[in-house]
């Protein structure tokens, strides 16, 4: 595998030899919803499904086979956020593996404990406590930041007023900008913490991996069938055999190409993670200085208060109709809505419907779209 850092830095005709994706004229400017994936993914995903698409555990040759890469894929999702084997669950989705976990926690919860949920979050972090809370008729409290538009942020100030004693959850996300993977907020009088990570948005398939402590894990009933030991691992507690054997056989791929060890991966990450601030601050820089143009949350292209997703709105343009205009004339691939933080867009922004523009640049993109980006839209918008 070429090396994608040169002198610390990135050499993105590198970068980009690993993404068939990136031969195709569509320019990738939506990598918030999901990362292009690696061409190793890829042939991973096929070599499993040729060579061992059987079911796991049998003892002739190929079910070891087939056994063998997919506990290779769960040691590689665990490596990857430095988490115990026994710490982690693979499943189709965050939505699921949240619904997982609430359904483990729902008769646990007194009948009066209090809920405490964000109310800028993706829905796929909130949805399932808002069903237990009603499922189980608990409080729920709403953490919401400030009236500032431009400063979306959830503190601790913000939240104090919410906890009593009676608070058994405290549940809303920050990211990594290592990993990319999401944290909860302690989860108060749960013992422990539970973290989710999505490989779709580190350059592999869709899938999702739910982490838990194994403190927290005493706090989780086993939703497994009766004949497992419930005390082994998050993945016979909650896996409920939905991870997909042949893409969770893709992780090692994903892994490699950050590097073989935990400091060639640190090499890596402050590369890409230079080279995306780079892009964002062409963008936002742009943005910034246009008086009917309102960038919400984070203005700074700093990657130590941002990831690399910016989202906009242009007074008197409909963002759809903005995007709309993007995708007729150019080859760029951006993205209007509220991107499952409905409640966001609708209830803290105010915006409807057609919510935000979104644009999110990634490492295997590069300045030159950035720039004729931020001249499209000013020729689209008049913001010349």
């Amino acid at each position: 595998m070429a090396d994608i850092v040169v002198d610390c830095q990135l050499d993105i005709q590198a970068v980009q030899s690993h993404f068939p994706a990136l031969k195709q004229k569509q320019v990738f400017l939506d990598n918030a919803g999901g990362s292009q994936i690696l061409s190793d993914a890829i042939n991973s995903i096929r070599t499993y499904l040729e060579e061992s698409n059987v079911q796991l555990g049998a003892s002739y040759n190929v079910g070891q086979k087939a056994t063998q890469k997919y506990n290779q894929g769960l040691q590689a999702a665990a490596d990857f956020i430095n988490a115990d084997l026994s710490e982690i669950v693979i499943g189709p989705s965050t939505t699921q593996l949240f619904a997982n976990l609430a359904q483990s926690f729902a008769l646990s919860f007194p009948a009066d404990a209090e809920i405490v949920v964000s109310s800028i979050d993706h829905e796929a972090n909130i949805a399932s406590w808002v069903r237990l809370a009603k499922m189980r008729n608990l409080k729920l409290k709403w953490w919401t930041p400030s009236s500032d538009l431009q400063d979306l942020k959830l503190t601790a100030e913000n939240l104090r007023p919410l906890l009593s004693e009676k608070t058994k959850l405290g549940w809303t996300f920050t990211l990594s900008r290592g990993t990319r993977y999401a944290a909860p907020v302690q989860n108060r009088n749960v013992s422990g913490t539970q973290t989710k990570y999505l490989p779709g948005k580190v350059y592999g398939p869709h899938i999702a991996v739910l982490y838990a402590s194994t403190s927290a894990q005493q706090s989780v009933s086993s939703l497994g069938h009766y004949f497992h030991n419930p005390a082994e691992t998050l993945s016979t507690r909650l896996g409920l055999a939905a991870a997909s054997y042949e893409l969770v056989a893709a992780i090692p791929s994903i892994l490699a190409y950050f590097g073989p060890d935990a400091s060639s991966r640190r090499k890596k990450w402050a590369a890409i993670a230079a080279h995306e601030e780079k892009l964002q601050a062409i963008l936002l820089d742009y943005l910034n200085k246009r008086e009917d143009v309102t960038v919400y949350s984070e203005r700074s292209a700093d990657q130590a208060l941002r990831v690399p997703v910016v989202s906009f709105g242009i007074r008197g343009r409909s963002s759809r109709e903005v995007v709309e205009q993007v995708d007729a004339c150019s080859d760029f691939g951006i993205r209007w809505g509220h991107f499952y933080s409905k409640r966001l867009v609708d209830e803290v922004l105010g915006l409807g419907e057609e919510g935000v523009v979104r644009v999110s640049m990634v490492h295997y993109n590069t300045g030159k779209y950035c720039i004729l980006q931020r001249a499209l839209l000013g020729q689209l918008c008049g913001l010349v």
